[in-house]
C-alpha cells in the first residue's frame, strides 16, 4: 500500500483523519520503503502516528521503545480500540505478571501483534531477547530518542545500549522520534543509534498560539499562582516543580484555595498516578502540579496554560513542557517564575557528579538562565536554540515583544567581542570571553598569557552588563555560532568576519536583572500590596482598649506583626482572619476577634476600599505535623528537651515551634516541666515582668530582669504567660 491514495484510505479507517499533518505522510513512506528516519516534531506533531499506521500496515511487529511505562497502556487502548482484532497491540514492562507475559509472547508468535512497547529496561532482559530473536521485527521505533544523550534533557543511561540489542535482536529499519533536539542532541542520537544516514524530518519549533513570559519569583509566588489561575477559572492547566516536597505542598495549597487541583510524581503508586491521569482527562480536576514525569504523551487538547513554579534545567526540557498548552492550536499561556536562587540551588545540585556531567548541566542551565534574563523576543531566542531561524522582530506574543525594552547601538562593541573571540583563537566560552574583553585577570586568564593580548581589556570602559546580552544576540544575528562538537565555544562566523571589516549599525536589548530576592531590579506590576497607616492606627486603638479591658498587655491580644497584616489584606471574615500570621484557631475563637472582623469590614466599607480577594492566599502550615507531635507530647506531660531530642531538633527550635503554637491561640500546659527547671520564686519573677510590661521582646526582657535567669528559662515562662493570658 504505496500510493497516495490508498495511504490516505488507510489513515481514515484506522484513525478516522481526511488527511496528514506536516510531514507525517513523507515520514510514513520513508519508514514503509524501510529507510532508516530521523523525526523531529514539536509536541502536539503527531508524531505516534509516523509509526503507529506503518506498523499496522507492513508485514511483521513493529518494536517501540518507550521509558514512559505509565502511558504505553493508554497507547496500547488506543490502538486497540482502532481494531476489531484482538492482541493488536501490547506492551512488555515490569508492571505485568508472568500471565499476561505468557499471553503477549502467545500473541507475539502468532503474528496478531503489529505494535509492541518495550521501555529500555526490559529490553535489555536475555529472556526477552531471546524470544524476540524468534518474531519477525518490522522496524524498531525510539521514542523520546533525545534520553541517548546527554546533552538531552532527560538523559537515561540505558538508551545507550539499544543499539547493541538491536544488533541481537535482529537488524530492521529505525525510526527514531523526539520533540526536542538541539543540533548537538541530533548528531548524538543519531550516532548512538547507528543510523547516521537517516533521512531527517523537522517540523517548525513555532508555537504561534503559545505566549511566553518570565515572572520574577518571589515570596508571593503562590499568591501569583493562586491569582493567575482564579482569573483563568475553570481552564485546565499544568504546573511543573522540580522535587516531589514542593508538588505535594503546592497542590495542597491549591486545593485549599478552593481549586480543583492533585499532585503527581513518580512516588505516587502507579494506580494513583493513573487516576488523577484520568480526572485531569475528564475534567473533574483543573490543575495537575507536577514533576516532569507527567504529561509525555498526554493526549488533552486544551490546556491553557504551563506555569514553571521552578525554571527548567534545561531549554530542552522547558520547551517540551511548555509544549503541552494549547496543542488545539488555541490560547496557551507558558509562564515561568525565575529566580537566581534557584539556579544557584540547580548548580549545588551538580556537585558530586561526574566532571563531564558537570560541565554539561552547568552549561545547558546558563542557556536557561540566558533565556528567563534576555530582553529581546522569547520566541526568537527559543527558536534560535534549536537551529530555527525566526525573521520577524516582534512576536507580539510574548513579554518581551508587548513591553520592549529600549535599543542601545552597540556596533562599536560587537568589533571588539568578534576580535577578541579570533584572538583567544575561538577556543572559548562566553564567561571566558567577557573576563577577556573587559580586563579581569582570572587564573584561567593568566595561565593561558591572555592578559599579555593587545586585544585584553579592549571593552573594559563600557558597561559590563552589555557582554553577555551582546554575545547572545550576536548569534541570533548570526555573527557568532556555538560549536556543535565542543558545545559552548564560541566561533566567529562569515558574517562576523565581514562585519569586522565593514561594520553595519547593530543594537541590542540589555538583559533583566534579578535582585537576590528573585524580583526585577526594575519596577514590577506584581508589588505586594501596602499596609494602610490609618486601619493601622485605628486596630491599635482598638487593641488597646481589648487589653485594658481584659487587664493584659496589648501583644497578648494581637502581635504587631498581626496588626500590620490586616492592615495590609483587610480580613473581613473570621475565615479570613484565621489567614492572619500569628492568628489560629484559638485566636478566632476569642470574643474580641469579631470586633477587629467588624471594624476591618466598616472601614472597608466607608472608604470604598476595593479587596483583591483571590490575592488573600490560604496557607497549609508546614511543619504542621510536627506541631501536632509537640502538643501530643505536653499532653502527655513528655519532658521538653526529650522532645526536642526524639523529634530531631535542638533545644532552642523547640522553643520557637512551642512558642508559634501559643502565639497562634492554642492552649499548652508546661507547668510539669517548669516546676523542674526552674524555681517557684523565679518563675513568678519573670511571669510578673511580662504582665508589667508593654512589649514581649525577648532582649528588652533579658536586659530587664538582668543576669539572674538564662534565655531559655525566661523564654519558658513568656510561653506559659502568653498561654494562660491570651488564649
Amino acid at each position: 500500500m504505496t500510493d497516495k491514495t490508498n495511504l490516505t484510505k488507510a489513515l481514515k479507517k484506522y484513525f478516522g483523519f481526511d488527511k496528514f499533518k506536516g510531514d507525517q505522510e513523507a515520514i510514513i513512506r520513508n519508514v514503509l520503503a524501510g529507510n532508516d528516519t530521523f523525526v523531529l516534531m514539536p509536541t502536539g506533531g503527531g508524531k505516534s502516528l509516523c509509526y503507529q499506521l506503518p506498523s499496522l500496515l507492513m508485514e511483521g511487529t513493529a518494536i517501540v521503545i518507550s521509558p514512559l511505562i505509565a502511558l504505553m497502556k493508554n497507547q496500547v487502548d488506543v490502538i486497540s480500540n482502532i481494531s476489531a482484532s484482538n492482541g493488536i497491540a501490547h506492551y512488555l514492562n515490569s508492571s505485568l505478571n508472568k500471565a499476561a507475559i505468557d499471553k503477549v509472547k502467545e500473541d507475539l508468535k502468532s503474528g496478531r501483534t503489529k505494535l509492541l512497547y518495550v521501555a529500555p529496561e526490559s529490553l535489555t532482559k536475555e529472556e526477552y531477547v531471546d524470544f524476540l530473536r524468534t518474531v519477525k521485527i518490522s522496524f524498531y521505533a525510539i521514542d523520546e530518542a533525545h534520553c541517548i544523550s546527554e546533552w538531552g534533557h532527560d538523559f537515561r543511561p540505558e538508551y545507550r545500549r539499544i543499539r547493541p540489542i538491536i544488533t541481537e535482536i535482529g537488524t530492521a529499519p529505525v525510526i527514531a522520534l523526539t520533540a526536542t533536539a538541539t543540533d548537538k542532541v541530533r548528531t548524538d542520537i543519531k550516532k548512538s543509534l547507528g543510523i547516521t544516514e537517516a533521512k531527517e524530518f523537522k517540523s517548525s519549533f513555532n508555537r504561534p498560539n503559545l505566549y511566553y513570559e518570565v515572572r520574577p519569583k518571589t515570596k508571593e509566588v503562590d499568591k501569583d499562582i493562586i491569582k493567575f489561575i482564579k482569573q483563568h477559572h475553570g481552564k485546565s492547566g499544568i504546573i511543573y516543580c522540580l522535587s516531589r516536597k514542593k508538588v505535594e505542598e503546592l497542590a495542597a495549597i491549591l486545593c485549599t484555595n478552593d481549586i480543583k487541583a492533585a499532585p503527581y510524581h513518580a512516588g505516587l503508586d502507579s494506580s494513583k498516578r493513573s487516576q488523577t491521569q484520568d480526572d485531569f482527562l475528564m475534567e473533574k480536576i483543573d490543575v495537575i502540579v507536577a514533576t516532569i514525569a507527567f504529561g509525555m504523551g498526554i493526549d488533552k487538547p486544551d490546556v491553557r496554560f504551563v506555569l514553571h513554579y521552578d525554571i527548567p534545567k534545561s531549554l530542552e526540557g522547558y520547551y517540551q513542557e511548555t509544549g503541552r498548552a494549547g496543542r488545539d492550536g488555541g490560547e496557551g499561556l507558558c509562564i515561568a517564575f525565575y529566580s537566581n536562587k534557584d539556579l544557584q540551588k540547580l548548580d549545588k545540585f551538580m556537585e558530586g557528579k561526574p566532571v563531564a556531567e558537570q560541565d554539561i548541566g552547568r552549561q545547558l542551565l546558563q542557556e536557561t538562565a540566558g533565556y528567563a534574563e534576555t530582553s529581546v523576543c522569547r520566541r526568537k531566542m527559543l527558536l534560535h536554540y534549536f537551529g530555527e531561524v525566526y525573521d520577524k522582530d516582534n512576536c507580539d506574543n510574548c513579554d518581551n515583544c508587548l513591553h520592549p525594552k529600549k535599543k542601545i547601538q552597540v556596533e562599536d562593541q560587537l568589533v571588539m567581542a568578534l576580535k577578541a573571540i579570533l584572538a583567544i583563537k575561538e577556543n572559548f566560552r562566553p564567561d571566558y570571553i567577557i573576563d577577556f574583553i573587559t580586563g579581569r585577570e582570572t587564573d584561567e586568564i593568566t595561565a593561558h598569557k591572555h592578559h599579555e593580548l593587545e586585544e585584553f581589556g579592549s571593552g573594559e570602559d563600557d558597561d559590563p552588563k552589555i557582554w553577555a546580552p551582546l554575545l547572545s544576540q550576536a548569534q541570533i544575528a548570526g555573527y557568532l555560532k556555538k560549536d556543535v562538537e565542543n558545545y559552548g565555544l564560541l566561533k566567529v562566523t562569515a558574517a562576523g568576519k565581514k562585519f569586522i571589516k565593514s561594520p553595519v549599525p547593530f543594537t541590542i536589548v540589555k538583559d533583566t536583572e534579578f535582585n537576590d530576592e528573585g524580583d526585577f531590579a526594575s519596577d514590577h506590576d506584581g508589588g505586594t500590596s501596602a499596609l494602610d497607616p490609618t486601619l493601622d492606627a485605628m486596630l491599635r486603638d482598638l487593641r488597646k482598649k481589648v487589653s485594658k479591658k481584659m487587664k493584659r498587655p496589648p501583644y497578648v491580644i494581637f502581635q504587631d506583626v498581626s496588626i500590620e497584616q490586616m492592615a495590609t489584606d483587610y480580613p473581613v471574615t473570621l475565615e479570613e482572619l484565621r489567614n492572619i500570621q500569628g492568628v489560629g484557631e484559638g485566636k478566632v475563637k476569642q470574643p474580641y476577634a469579631a470586633d477587629f472582623v467588624k471594624l476591618i469590614k466598616r472601614y472597608c466599607k466607608e472608604n470604598d476600599i476595593v479587596r483583591q480577594a483571590d490575592l488573600r492566599v490560604r496557607t497549609v502550615p508546614k511543619k504542621s505535623m510536627l506541631k501536632v507531635n509537640i502538643i501530643q507530647s505536653i499532653d502527655r506531660q513528655i519532658a521538653l528537651d526529650d522532645i526536642a531530642a526524639a523529634k530531631g531538633i535542638e533545644f532552642e527550635d523547640l522553643l520557637t515551634e512551642v512558642e508559634a503554637i501559643v502565639y497562634s491561640g492554642t492552649k499548652l500546659d508546661i507547668d510539669y516541666f517548669l516546676e523542674e527547671v526552674i524555681d517557684d520564686d523565679n518563675i513568678d519573677e519573670i511571669y510578673e515582668y511580662f504582665r508589667e510590661s508593654e512589649t514581649d521582646d525577648l532582649e528588652t526582657a533579658m536586659k530587664e530582669l538582668g543576669s539572674d535567669y538564662s534565655e531559655d528559662e525566661v523564654r519558658l515562662v513568656r510561653i506559659k504567660f502568653i498561654s494562660e493570658m491570651a488564649n
